[in-house]
């Protein structure tokens, strides 16, 4: 086989319902110039054997085998492997119980190359198990500004799937271990990097709602690894000066924490809940004192959100309603 120009990465864990279908929809790729690496992340089920039959029917099909050690570590794995064993310039990640239109990688590939960027991102469906519909017009790439993208397409910029990434996106770069949300650490500081991003808008991935998959089985201690790379946000976008940004995020990041404020009552004796807490008052506490009064006012239209937060945390409602009265009163000196 020649040097191939992508590497698709696929960690794979109890899957062996679904991995079928993913290995398929990348194994049928119009686009041919693609390894395929496949990382059976301790799976007790029968993934790693159907990774070992792929591997055996097609010389495109790595297959890398580690201690059950999370998403997060076997994708590393794998960017680590792909640093230390292969040329190929380009990433895409697809998540084991996904798929793919059959031109995905190609669309991607020629566009990123037409347009001169590093990252390429097509839009998804997600889906219980039909082929979502593209139509023509939605095939076009567009060039996006990465600010942009991220306020009007939010979800599809936080995920590390649906997007190939040139390697040296990845150069000093890896996910946290341990995370849950992991994209959420990482995929905005990989776009935010970029000048201009690549969108094909139709979807050519599949996300599948797998109801038992790990984002969707229920509120637990990990779901606080949310917060935090919230806050990791709202840092990086307040040392950019970018506000609006500081405001979208943090709006988010309120409406998680009033979630998570009922959600977290089943362990409120938990010491990371409370350590938690103690961190999302202070990163709002703080984030007030620091705003200017225009930075204020811009966010005055979140307001309610920080009240139905505030009332059960006398003090920062204190502050709250003092930081509002002190602003309020130098406007109209």
């Amino acid at each position: 086989m020649s040097m191939p120009q992508i590497s698709v990465i696929v960690p794979v864990y109890r899957a062996e319902k679904f991995l079928h279908r993913c290995v398929d929809s990348v194994l049928g790729q119009t686009f041919r110039d693609f390894e395929l690496i496949l990382l059976d992340d301790g799976s007790p089920d029968g993934s790693g054997a159907i990774c070992d039959a792929y591997a055996a029917r097609d010389s495109r099909v790595r297959v890398i085998n580690q201690k059950n050690a999370g998403v997060c570590a076997a994708r590393n794995t794998c960017l680590d492997w792909v640093f230390s064993n292969s040329n190929s310039q380009w990433i895409f990640f697809i998540d084991n119980d996904d798929w793919m239109h059959p031109e995905t990688l190609e669309r991607l590939y020629q566009a990123a190359l037409e347009q001169g960027t590093q990252i390429a991102v097509c839009g998804y469906a997600q889906t219980e198990g039909e082929n979502p519909a593209v139509s023509p017009e939605q095939l076009t790439p567009e060039r996006w500004l990465p600010k942009d993208f991220y306020m009007q397409r939010f979800v599809n910029a936080t995920v590390c799937w649906g997007k190939l990434y040139h390697r040296s996106c990845f150069d000093g770069e890896r996910y946290p271990v341990g995370k849950r949300m992991e994209d959420e650490f990482l995929t905005y500081r990989l776009l935010f990097a970029q000048e201009v991003l690549t969108i094909i808008p139709a979807p050519l991935y599949a996300y599948y709602y797998n109801p038992t998959g790990i984002t969707k089985s229920g509120w637990n201690v990990k779901s606080l690894d949310a917060w935090e790379a919230y806050e990791q946000q709202i840092a990086f976008f307040e040392q950019r000066g970018e506000w609006d940004l500081v405001r979208f995020r943090f709006r988010g990041y309120l409406e998680n924490a009033v979630v998570n404020e009922a959600d977290a009552r089943q362990a409120l004796d938990s010491p990371e809940v409370l350590a938690a807490r103690k961190r999302i008052h202070a990163t709002i506490k703080n984030l007030l004192k620091r705003m200017s009064r225009l930075h204020y006012l811009e966010f005055w239209p979140d307001s309610e959100l920080l009240l139905r937060y505030f009332p059960v945390r006398t003090r920062l409602y204190r502050l709250y309603l003092e930081t509002r009265a002190r602003l309020e009163r130098k406007k109209n000196a």
